[in-house]
């Protein structure tokens, strides 16, 4: 099989054929600007947004949510709700910033947004999700596209069904999380439903999304499910060259060096200091903690320091564990 070396979607060509998924909490501009320094992203969505942040929102919060450059582009903006109305408000607001794309959201399981009908709550009636992905559509000229799960659980699959009727009302194209919304992000992403859903298209692209942590994983994903992209999400969060490695992969290139831990090192500080700048030194200090797991799970093996680095609210502090850390290391 020969592998796809881009995408298209409404007219628009983007390559690679790998995106960044839209990860409610990391997708930010700090997060993704770093990612694209390193190469191998083609196309890469904000964190979902809801209309009332876009439209109601103020001040620092709104501005940090939409915060991009020249660099951080192509972009596509995700937005999420259960009113139609709603969202074409969103996908109107962002039309008119300018933005190349909107995706409606359909597949977040987060229990606060699910529960509410939103995210992956709306594939509990799939023949309402369709029409409200076709209100959206009629409201802009730009291309929507949708990012679905498998079903709200294993006892409904719905979403190969719902292509056709998500074709026919004008949706650009289809991503698919090889899980249902009960399974959340347990056991391992299906493929092989994935592959149905794919099957299922007749004239939009499907993109395929789950458990890519490698460009093997990847390979496989392409190959196994016939799609027309890959989505990488938490595979990036821990690996930022993961994309990077993909890309190289899929246009044939022998891989690239492995980052050195002082290589790692520096990406972990640089993320930090585009936190700050973007949330402030207390903000973006407080927000940072949650990437600690990620960067430094495999060499802050003793407990009470890793919790002592979870617990910092000073940047200056932050600064000097990170260089005290870097220090020890380039000893080893």
């Amino acid at each position: 099989m020969t592998l796809p070396a881009s995408l298209t979607i409404g007219g628009r060509t983007f390559s690679p054929p790998i995106l960044l998924a839209p990860m409610a909490g990391y997708s930010d501009y700090a997060f993704r600007s770093g990612l694209r320094g390193l190469g191998g992203v083609g196309l890469a969505y904000t964190e979902m947004l809801s209309p009332a942040s876009l439209l109601q929102g103020k001040g620092q919060k709104r501005k940090t949510l939409l915060a991009t450059d020249d660099a951080d582009q192509p972009l596509g903006y995700q937005i999420y709700g259960t009113r139609a109305p709603d969202l074409c408000l969103a996908a109107q607001w962002l039309e008119a910033k300018g933005v190349p794309l909107v995706d409606i959201n359909m597949g977040c399981p987060q229990r606060k947004i699910s529960n509410h009908g939103a995210g992956a709550g709306l594939l509990r009636d799939p023949i309402e999700a369709i029409r409200i992905a076709g209100e959206v559509v009629r409201s802009v000229h730009i291309p929507v596209t949708v990012k679905l799960r498998l079903g709200w659980d294993l006892g409904s699959l719905v979403a190969p069904d719902m292509v056709p009727g998500l074709e026919a009302v004008g949706v650009a194209a289809i991503t698919i999380h090889g899980r249902t919304r009960g399974q959340g992000y347990s056991g391992q992403a299906d493929r092989a439903a994935m592959r149905r859903v794919v099957e299922a298209a007749r004239r939009v692209p499907v993109i395929a999304n789950g458990d890519v942590t490698s460009p093997a994983a990847a390979r496989r994903l392409f190959v196994e499910t016939g799609c027309a992209a890959i989505m990488v999400g938490r595979g990036a969060l821990s690996n930022p060259w993961l994309m990077r490695d993909i890309a190289r992969d899929l246009q044939g290139l022998p891989p690239a060096p492995a980052p050195t831990w002082a290589e790692r090192m520096a990406y972990m500080q640089a993320h930090f200091e585009r936190m700050v700048a973007l949330y402030g030194p207390v903000g973006g200090t407080l927000l940072y903690r949650k990437w600690i797991p990620q960067y430094v799970r495999h060499t802050l093996r003793d407990r009470p320091r890793m919790v002592s680095w979870l617990q910092v609210t000073d940047p200056d502090e932050m600064r000097r564990l990170m260089a005290e850390l870097a220090a020890e290391q380039s000893g080893h």
